[in-house]
């Protein structure tokens, strides 16, 4: 089944349901600020556990405290369902790594 890019309504209601996320282009974006440099690095660490296992992968930013993502489906070149799940795992994994 081909990847279908998402509508405008489709993107804005699946932002909705993932707060800090936001549209930057033909991508989804966020910002994370962790507690130390080292729970940066070991989330960015997770996220590439993740994007293995989805076979899906984001451009990642890692700064001294802080990490941050884009996401976008290259095949495409647009937003897909795949981004919005790739999403989704992030947020459940960044609590526990001190991430707001």
């Amino acid at each position: 089944m081909p990847l279908e890019p998402l509508s405008q309504k489709e993107i804005e209601d699946r932002l909705a349901e993932l707060p800090g996320w936001s549209l930057d282009g033909d991508r989804i974006a966020r910002s994370y600020r962790l507690p130390s440099h080292f729970a940066a690095t070991a989330m960015v660490v997770h996220i590439a556990q993740v994007q293995e296992e989805l076979d899906h992968h984001s451009d990642l930013t890692l700064g001294y405290n802080t990490v941050s993502l884009t996401v976008h489906t290259h095949t495409v070149s647009a937003v897909t369902e795949r981004d919005f799940a790739l999403a989704r795992r992030i947020e459940d994994l960044a609590p526990g790594h001190g991430a707001d």
